[in-house]
């Protein structure tokens, strides 16, 4: 492959667009296909729209957790995990129900971005649904751009996140409306439109992010007290901040 070129693959799964942007050095079609396979092998075992899915038999009580597989267990362990890290805004169980999407989107993406990483993609990108996994540059020293949607005004961008390695996440009303509920209160999170968080890893980013969005205008103060993350809110009011 040569300097600045890339390969692309787009995959539909878990209900949104995947995609993955592979620059120089690339990597040959078999290791997009086994990506592929591994976000719809995610997508089976944890989706709540599929009735027979790990995740969907284990909330009906049909299964045991010491049943399940090391992935489930994982999973949910980490849930748990970053429900005390989180002081519970981030939960499984948020809506009464048990359901890790919150985790299990951004770590299927963190997952295929290691698969790449390990196949030799030393620069890449994995999209899904506006959540992504950058790894080295876009090209010949060039730095990735994310554009962040605008949730006051569709089709516009509020802002843009430029650099190589790192992650980015989004929490927010744009795409699904006002889905992400306060599990302290089981209603929906108030205060902010979107929050978008800025991170190395994917996985713990969707998860402050969601988190963080759950908190509303509690958010901007908590996320000052992160370790080695920005983020860049849009308020119900219009308004924005940001954290650096």
């Amino acid at each position: 492959m040569r300097a600045g070129a890339s390969t692309r693959r787009v995959v539909h799964c878990m209900g949104t667009v995947f995609s993955f942007d592979v620059r120089a050095p690339g990597v040959n079609d078999a290791v997009l296909d086994d990506a592929a396979w591994l976000l719809h092998e995610i997508d089976e075992t944890f989706s709540t729209y599929r009735e027979g899915s790990e995740i969907s038999r284990l909330g009906r009580g049909e299964l045991r957790l010491a049943d399940c597989s090391p992935d489930v267990r994982l999973v949910l362990d980490e849930c748990e995990r970053y429900r005390r890290i989180t002081g519970g805004y981030f939960s499984a169980d948020a809506g009464g129900s048990l359901d890790p999407s919150g985790y299990v989107k951004g770590w299927a993406i963190e997952r295929v971005s290691n698969l790449l990483t390990d196949a030799g993609a030393t620069s890449h990108s994995v999209n899904g649904g506006g959540d992504v996994q950058c790894v080295g540059d876009a090209g010949v020293g060039t730095p990735w751009r994310i554009g962040i949607a605008d949730p006051r005004a569709a089709g516009k961008i509020a802002t843009v996140v430029a650099g190589t390695g790192f992650a980015v996440a989004t929490s927010g009303v744009e795409q699904r409306g006002a889905h992400i509920l306060d599990p302290h209160t089981g209603q929906p999170a108030r205060g902010l439109l979107s929050l978008t968080i800025v991170g190395a890893h994917l996985t713990e980013a969707d998860v402050y992010a969601t988190a963080g969005f759950a908190m509303g205008r509690q958010a901007r103060e908590w996320v000052q007290s992160l370790t080695g993350y920005q983020a860049f809110a849009v308020t119900e009011d219009g308004g924005t901040w940001s954290v650096n």
